[in-house]
């Protein structure tokens, strides 16, 4: 009999490393603190129609790949059949070894369905009859206890109304599920019509004309206390770098005007707009002792065509090189000045910047926490095995390890959370072979009780957030 490709010990090429995961790391439960999950799916306990709806909707990891495979665009966001739009995944993934969507194809087909068979056009039939079938009997909230997920924190714009966290508290799901507050929208001026009718927007969620830019602050201000009265403890911002150099309250409001009234100010004053909206987020987390994330690096939406025609969050990003140091510093010691620097999370996408941004963390610890400022996991284009080891070894080098929070999924499928696993398998692996070759102890109490940390209580510690009593010990 063949050996299945994604055996017990997959990516695990030691003892030591396979007794850190199975003993230490593949019990424990999954902190998802960060993930583009829709609320609304958890809140009705959807049940997907098909493989193709839970495995290939929104997911534009795999529609890079099958563009880059000259899958047409029909097959990838178009108006294919679902089975035509799996059988041009099936197609693509042969194509796809040593991409970690291979890795990430065959472990999810294997803990979802328990399919040990490789995906090719051969055997896409069988595997898509033996998927569908299966999911007649799974839904939302069936995956999510499956995978021990004991927290799911969302990625909630300000304006959306929480109707859907607020039923998921009401309900019986073991999952906490908690929104972020990612105001990005806020200060995206470039587009002066979006921009009002953001405004409008908001207005109407938080039950206020919203005309001025004191009314935006206001708004804003009081969707933040909205958060966190449905048990929201983080925020969010997806940046292309750091924004710093705050304008004054009176600029503020005259660049607010001139968007509002359809004028799009300089890129200078967007910046200075958003970089004192920016301050103000940062002291209302630390206020309420919510923790912030910085996501920084990421190029969007490169192809100006395609984005015309399909959209943001379609597969046309990548990583930018920005200068990340300067404006990341002054932002951070802007808040730290006053004493308003909140718990923090940094991720960076240009795995350049890895030493850079692993060392500025290590300028904000105050000793009022464990790992206060972390150096967050690898994320997008670097959540994959050889971007994890560099994280994780740029951490281990320059800060604490053992105090690390670990991984998210960062993703909009209920199909992601064997990522959990995987990043699991690397570290353990990753460890496993210090411990072989004695570049650390031979010590399975302390090692594994880092793993065990690394993989959950960390998080549980840090973030703050309660647990179902499932998941509390």
């Amino acid at each position: 009999m063949t050996r299945p490709f994604i055996s017990d010990d997959f990516l695990l090429q030691s003892d030591a490393a396979r007794r850190l995961f199975h003993e230490f790391a593949a019990g424990e439960p999954i902190y998802d603190y960060h993930n583009h999950l829709p609320p609304a799916a958890i809140a009705t306990d959807h049940q997907f129609r098909d493989l193709a709806e839970v495995w290939l909707g929104g997911d534009h990891y795999k529609w890079r790949a099958m563009r880059a495979n000259g899958v047409a665009e029909p097959f990838c966001t178009g108006d294919a059949s679902p089975w035509e739009k799996f059988e041009a995944w099936a197609a693509t993934v042969p194509y796809t070894l040593r991409n970690p969507l291979y890795h990430w194809t065959h472990l999810e087909l294997k803990r979802y369905f328990g399919i040990d068979e490789l995906l090719h056009p051969g055997s896409a039939r069988e595997i898509w009859d033996e998927a569908n079938r299966q999911l007649q009997t799974k839904s939302v909230r069936s995956i999510l206890a499956d995978f021990k997920v004991a927290v799911a924190c969302t990625t909630d714009d300000p304006a959306d109304p929480l109707v859907h966290h607020e039923q998921i508290a009401a309900s019986d799901c073991t999952t906490r599920v908690y929104p972020t507050f990612r105001p990005d929208k806020a200060y995206h001026l470039a587009d002066p019509p979006a921009f009002q009718a953001y405004c409008v927007r908001l207005g109407e969620t938080a039950g206020r004309d919203v005309r001025t830019f004191d009314d935006l602050l206001a708004a804003l201000e009081q969707r933040h206390a909205d958060f966190h009265a449905v048990g929201g403890r983080l925020s969010d911002h997806g940046l292309a770098s750091a924004l710093a150099g705050p304008c004054s309250l009176a600029e503020a409001r005259q660049i607010f005007d001139q968007a509002f009234q359809g004028h799009a100010p300089t890129e200078t004053a967007q910046t200075a707009f958003g970089a004192l909206l920016m301050l103000e987020f940062g002291r209302w987390d630390a206020q309420r002792g919510w923790t912030k994330q910085l996501h920084l690096g990421a190029m969007r939406n490169n192809n100006q065509r395609l984005f015309d025609t399909l959209g943001p969050d379609t597969g046309f990003d990548s990583i930018g090189d920005a200068r990340q140091a300067p404006s990341l510093v002054r932002y951070l010691s802007s808040l730290d000045e006053t004493n308003e620097l909140p718990k923090m999370i940094i991720y960076n996408l240009n795995p350049a910047d890895n030493y850079m941004m692993a060392t500025l963390a290590g300028n904000f610890q105050d000793g009022t926490i464990p790992g206060k400022v972390q150096f967050g996991t690898g994320w997008w284009f670097l959540d994959q095995k050889e971007a994890m080891e560099w994280q994780m070894n740029a951490l281990s080098n320059l800060g604490l390890f053992s105090r690390f929070v670990g991984m998210l999924t960062d993703s909009r499928s209920f199909m992601s959370f064997p990522r959990h696993e995987y990043f699991r398998r690397v570290m353990c692996n990753l460890l496993g072979t210090e411990m072989t070759n004695g570049e650390i102890p031979d010590d399975f109490e302390m090692v594994g009780g880092m793993v065990r940390n690394v993989c959950f209580g960390n998080a549980r510690d840090y973030f703050g957030l309660a647990l179902d009593p499932t998941y509390s010990s």
